[in-house]
């Protein structure tokens, strides 16, 4: 009799979707959600406001900016698909980066809150910081400190090492940063300052 070998192994079985293009589909949904739903029902004006002439940002346009960037990045990763280097699981080393980079996003969102008020009471201000925080220099205080930890900390988490071009690529940014939304506008308050 002809012998027969069976195997228990199916080959019928849909494959599991990589888990980065469920990243990516979930940042493009949250892109979504975000720029057609959420933003309109929290803010009370548009992108651009135009009252008597005098042009100023409305309250939906950074976070209708910081949804196009999160569904850019998500369709990216759509496009990159499945690299043949791409570890189809967590490893030990992706955790270990995600908890510095949340480490680092914690921290630098405190720095933020808190740098420009230790600075008004180190220097013996007589004024408190919430009266200071729509003037120069002590409304860039915060904004700057905290944004170059974000900056400087995430390229060194990536490079592995500190360096001296991370730390000018922070500067840089931060001051870009105020250079386009603060000095063309004299209403607006960078963050934290809308919430002190």
């Amino acid at each position: 009799m002809p012998r027969h070998s069976f195997s228990c192994e199916s080959t019928d079985m849909p494959e599991r979707p990589h888990p980065a293009l469920l990243l990516g589909l979930l940042c493009v949904a949250f892109a979504l959600l975000l720029a057609f739903v959420w933003v309109p029902m929290d803010t009370d004006s548009g992108l651009i406001e135009k009252i008597r002439r005098r042009v100023s940002i409305g309250d939906a346009l950074a976070p209708t900016v910081a949804a196009a960037f999160i569904g850019l990045g998500g369709l990216l990763v759509l496009i990159g698909g499945r690299g043949p280097d791409q570890a189809a699981t967590l490893t030990r080393a992706n955790l270990r980066f995600l908890a510095w980079f949340l480490a680092l996003l914690i921290g630098s969102f405190l720095v933020m809150r808190h740098a420009g008020p230790a600075l008004v009471w180190l220097t013996g201000q007589e004024t408190e910081y919430r009266l200071l925080r729509d003037t120069a220099p002590w409304k860039w205080v915060g904004f700057a400190t905290g944004g170059f930890v974000l900056v400087f900390g995430l390229i060194s988490i990536v490079e592995g090492r500190i360096s001296l071009r991370a730390g000018l690529v922070g500067v840089a940014a931060v001051l870009v940063l105020i250079a386009v939304f603060d000095l063309p506008f004299d209403d607006l308050l960078l963050p934290p300052n809308g919430d002190l």
